[in-house]
């Protein structure tokens, strides 16, 4: 009976224990190591839309040409090995004005990499966000967000910040599909200094490309101006 007990405590301390840590790699607001941010803190009414994933060849123009249209500038978290096959859009991007951030190499979990594996993951992205012209500071945003031990330290070892978001409209299954839900989240939701994360570069997400043009009209109708996370952090 004593064996059993003891058993059935390891089993629940093994259990808190996977759930405290897939709860920690999955934070927005923290990290063990190094600087993370979601939103900044500021009172002026700024707010920088992210879009993760690509380039691609079949949507990085529209989107540009839509950014473009209302005047606004947004940041692109890319993967390394879409940037390095579709080098153009990569440099469209930056002519335009926008931000780059490194989103990791072949945008695989990286809970568990190795030093190595996670150095050349965000080192040859770095090395093509270089080739396609940015010249600023490049952030980092972690594949599907997670990171728990080694990512952060290795982060915080090459002074690269963490930028997760505050805003996730795709993220809630009954909206996901739905433009003008998408949107109303967004708008609703927002304050000053948000982060707003968006997948835009794959055929799947039509109905985010959709809600872009819906967001930005919204944000500026109620004052908003949307800058790089950059300059959004610029302003703490």
């Amino acid at each position: 009976m004593l064996k059993t007990k003891l058993w059935l405590k390891l089993l629940l301390l093994l259990l808190v224990s996977f759930i405290s840590l897939w709860q920690l790699s999955s934070s927005r607001q923290f990290q063990l190591f190094g600087e993370l941010v979601h939103k900044a803190d500021t009172e002026q009414k700024l707010v920088a839309l992210t879009f993760d994933d690509g380039p691609t060849p079949h949507y990085t123009a529209g989107i540009l040409q839509l950014l473009e249209l209302y005047q606004v500038k947004a940041t692109f978290f890319v993967t390394g090995a879409q940037t390095q096959r579709y080098m153009t859009q990569a440099k469209q991007i930056v002519a335009a004005g926008h931000q780059l951030g490194n989103h990791s190499w072949f945008h695989n979990r990286m809970l568990f990499m190795s030093l190595d594996d996670i150095s050349r993951e965000i080192e040859g992205t770095d090395h093509q966000i270089r080739e396609a012209g940015f010249q600023g500071e490049i952030l980092f945003r972690p594949p599907y967000g997670k990171k728990l031990l080694m990512l952060p330290w290795y982060l915080a070892q090459t002074n690269r910040t963490t930028v997760m978001w505050d805003l996730e409209p795709e993220s809630y299954g009954d909206i996901a599909d739905d433009p003008q839900a998408i949107a109303s989240y967004v708008l609703e939701n927002v304050q000053p200094g948000s982060i707003v994360l968006l997948h835009l570069m794959y055929k799947s997400r039509e109905a985010s490309r959709a809600a872009l043009p819906l967001i930005i009209k919204g944000l500026k109708a109620k004052g908003y101006r949307m800058v790089t996370v950059s300059e959004l952090l610029a302003t703490q």
